[in-house]
């Protein structure tokens, strides 16, 4: 690679074993669930099949390093607001919240935040506790999430006047 590399976080957050019946008895193979994130507002994830536990999980890493996002964070810590993701029965809400909170959230999205270097978030799963949709359900989510920066360039307004508005109400 061109560019240096990067420590990456890994979280392993699902392994699924499934059989094949064949003629002289079951086959195992596994699947598993991998978030990779540097820790600094980049993430992803994937899944990887393999006829070995760790070869399905080298799978899954190299994959989600490739498919890996930016998510904008308030102060390296937190969301810069609450958000709504969705997928399949599993849903998600994402709040985002003050210093020393840290991280309130299930195993699922409990790894994507942990991977992304979020350290203050209130998060609640509603429906469907499946790992593979909660973590993409945190992915729509977070996805949905703009820095005031985006939102002021779109209004063709300064930050301040977008953010003011936010410790004026409180």
């Amino acid at each position: 690679m061109s560019r240096e590399e990067t420590a990456y976080i890994e979280k392993l957050v699902a392994i699924n074993r499934v059989a094949k019946v064949v003629k002289g008895g079951k086959r195992f193979s596994f699947s598993a669930l991998v978030v990779v994130g540097d820790g600094k507002g980049r993430v992803g994830y994937a899944s990887g099949k393999a006829r070995e536990v760790a070869d399905a999980v080298k799978k899954a890493s190299e994959r989600a390093k490739r498919s890996m996002i930016r998510i904008p964070m308030r102060e390296s810590r937190t969301l810069h607001h609450d958000s709504f993701g969705r997928f399949g029965a599993g849903k998600v809400v994402l709040r985002s919240a003050v210093a020393g909170t840290g991280i309130i959230a299930g195993g699922a999205m409990r790894s994507v935040f942990e991977a992304l270097g979020i350290q203050d978030v209130v998060s609640k799963c509603i429906g469907s506790a499946n790992p593979h949709n909660m973590v993409r359900a945190t992915f729509d989510a977070l996805q949905s999430t703009v820095s005031p920066r985006y939102i002021a360039s779109k209004r063709g307004k300064r930050v301040g006047e977008v953010t003011s508005r936010r410790s004026s109400t409180k």
